[in-house]
């Protein structure tokens, strides 16, 4: 188990300038955590190289971005991509003479998860052939590089892949009983992990989460070596994820999403920073909060710990400089709804014995209960329908500060961090925003 290191001061002002360059190994899609480090790279005049997972053909093939799909990307990225397509995981490969786990699962119903089985060593020669072509792309990837970076400059890395989940229709309903279900619908999540499909996320989970970071520090460590020598920097940062501290009664506690499965592959990204820092590669993992973003949109009540950000924020800032964060989040609100409502309700979750028998550092990530799952799902249903118009949410504006605020702290701690895995809690992206450093956040 990774040390507990919640950031506790602001990070000294980076020494990255104009000239410099941040690397996403992971291609950006939509609004969520990399914006924010994407904008901040901008701000402070660095260059911006992007990658891409490269797209399918109806006939499963993976190919790179064409002509129209690169312009798109490099649009929405403000950068130059890589058209080598960087696709983690194996889920589509074929090995050993048997079709690829999603040819296999193809008819599979959702009724028959816990008798559906592979044949003995499938899953990891699947993970071995996918993993060849992950790094075959990522040499290639590292070759580009080469001809991009600027003689001595310094480069930011910034691992963004993450998930895993098999891209086959059986998981989806599963899943969703996993995530969101209660009642007759509800599924244990312990009993999902220990069947075969359950071992199967778990090794993709592990290989597209935390492994590919390790597939980046080792395909790019001739390049990092050219690099120092000729005076540049070189640091990789990766998107943890470990719990949050959050205001529950008044007090900055340690709260967890629960049932987060993919916590398992998010503690071996962090082994991974560790390791790598201690042979002296300027590694780190840092463990962010909360946000909704499409991606996250399965893990319906990972949302609930966002609201009380608004206290930790209100509490930095005073009332008068929140005061335009609050009216904002009071416009989302139903007629006769208060934002003072929605921090109580939230409060009276995140404050249930239900979950302080549940959450435990020590033995995380903790599977599902029927109780739990119950009081989650209904604290979220309860707090969403406090809102006006469910595309207008209040968690997505305190997203959107909390992308911006990591992406702030990850670049600048980037530099020079105080240790290989760092916790960003509701405290320090408070302060962050009450600081000169970030009071722009607030600003819409």
């Amino acid at each position: 188990m990774t040390e507990y290191r919640p950031m506790q001061q602001l990070p000294d002002t980076a020494g990255y300038k104009a000239g410099d360059v941040l690397v996403l190994a992971g291609e950006l899609f939509g609004r969520g955590y990399a914006n924010g480090l994407v904008e901040e790279a901008k701000r402070i005049g660095m260059t911006v190289i992007g990658t891409t997972v490269g797209r399918r053909d109806p006939d499963g093939a993976l190919r790179p971005l064409t002509a129209d799909e690169l312009a798109d990307s490099e649009a929405l990225l403000g950068g130059k991509v890589i058209n080598v397509p960087l696709e983690a995981g194996f889920d589509m490969e074929a090995a050993a003479g048997q079709p690829s786990v999603c040819e296999q699962l193809k008819k599979a119903r959702p009724d028959d998860w816990n008798s559906i089985t592979f044949a003995e060593g499938f899953i990891e020669q699947a993970r071995t052939a996918g993993t060849a072509r992950f790094r075959s792309a990522l040499s290639r990837v590292a070759q580009e590089l080469e001809g991009l970076i600027p003689a001595g400059a310094s480069v930011l890395f910034a691992h963004t892949m993450a998930g895993g989940i098999p891209r086959v229709r059986v998981f989806m309903p599963l899943l969703n009983r996993v995530f969101k279900g209660t009642g007759d619908k509800y599924l244990s999540s312990g009993d999902f992990w220990n069947s075969q499909l359950g071992h199967l996320c778990d090794v993709s989970f592990n290989e597209v989460t935390a492994d590919t970071f390790r597939y980046l520090l080792e395909g790019t460590a001739d390049l990092r070596g050219r690099i120092s020598a000729g005076g540049g920097r070189v640091c990789y940062t990766a998107y943890g994820y470990h719990g949050t501290e959050v205001l529950v009664n008044g007090e900055f506690l340690w709260q967890s999403y629960t049932p987060y499965v993919q916590g398992i592959a998010k503690m071996r990204l962090e082994d991974i920073a560790v390791e790598s820092s201690r042979q002296g590669v300027v590694a780190t993992v840092f463990n962010c909060p909360e946000i909704q973003t499409n991606s996250s949109a399965l893990f319906l009540g990972v949302e609930i710990s966002l609201y009380p950000l608004l206290t930790a924020i209100r509490r930095a800032v005073g009332n008068e400089a929140s005061a335009g964060l609050f009216a904002r989040c009071q416009g989302m609100l139903k007629d006769g709804e208060t934002v003072e409502g929605l921090l109580e309700r939230t409060n009276s979750y995140l404050a249930s014995p239900v979950l302080a028998a549940i959450v435990d550092y020590k033995s995380w990530p903790q599977h599902n209960t029927p109780d739990q799952a119950e009081l989650m799902l209904t604290a979220s249903s309860e707090l969403m329908g406090m809102h006006a118009d469910q595309k207008q949410l209040v968690c997505a504006e305190l997203s959107r500060i909390v992308f911006l605020s990591t992406g702030r702290l990850m670049v600048h701690a980037s530099w020079n961090p105080a240790a290989p895995v760092l916790w960003l809690n509701h405290d320090i992206i408070a302060r962050l925003v009450a600081d000169g450093l970030g009071r722009d956040i607030l600003d819409v």
